[in-house]
C-alpha cells in the first residue's frame, strides 16, 4: 500500500484540516505517541489521505472505519508511517526514523511481556486462587425444583 500525503487545504472539513495540521506534531515525536494510543485517529486521519479513493469507489467514513481491523489496519499503519517520515526533509526524517524504530522496539518488547505473562504458571496460580474466592463466597446452589415434593 502506498499512501499519498494531501496537503491540510484538501481536506472537507475543519476538524480533519485540523488533524492534518496536527501532522507536524510528528516532528516532536507525540503524534506516534496519539496513533499508537488512538486508532480512532488513527484511521480517521488515514481516511483523510485515502479520501480521493474512497469517495471514487463510494466508501464512506463509517465503511472505511469498519473495514480498518487486523491486517488491513496494521498494514495502513505501517504505510503512514513511514510515508509520514519520508514526508520531512532529511534531518528530521533521520530523527523520526529513529523514533519509529524506537516505537517498533517498544511495541516488540511490550508484546513479548505481555504473552510472557500471560504464559507464565503464576498467572494461571492467580485466577485458580481466585476462582475457589468466589466459589467459597458464594455459597451452595438451591436444590432442583425437580427434587423438591409439590405440597
Amino acid at each position: 500500500m502506498r499512501l499519498i500525503l494531501t496537503p491540510p487545504q484538501a481536506f472537507d472539513s475543519e476538524d480533519r484540516r485540523s488533524e492534518a495540521r496536527n501532522l507536524l506534531e510528528a516532528v516532536e515525536g507525540r503524534l506516534l505517541e496519539r496513533f499508537v494510543s488512538d486508532p480512532i485517529l488513527l484511521c480517521d486521519v488515514i481516511y483523510c489521505i485515502c479520501k480521493p479513493e474512497a469517495d471514487a469507489k463510494k466508501i464512506t467514513d463509517e465503511d472505511f472505519g469498519k473495514a480498518m481491523a487486523g491486517d488491513a489496519i496494521d498494514c495502513a499503519t505501517t504505510a503512514l508511517l513511514e510515508e509520514l517520515v519520508d514526508f520531512f526533509p532529511p534531518q528530521r526524517r533521520q530523527l523520526l526514523t529513529k523514533a519509529l524504530g524506537k516505537l517498533r522496539k517498544l511495541e516488540s518488547m511490550a508484546l513479548t511481556a505481555a504473552e510472557a505473562r500471560l504464559d507464565s504458571p503464576e498467572l494461571e496460580q492467580r485466577m485458580e486462587a481466585l476462582l475457589k474466592e468466589t466459589g467459597d463466597s458464594s455459597g451452595s446452589l438451591p436444590e432442583s425444583s425437580a427434587s423438591t415434593p409439590a405440597p
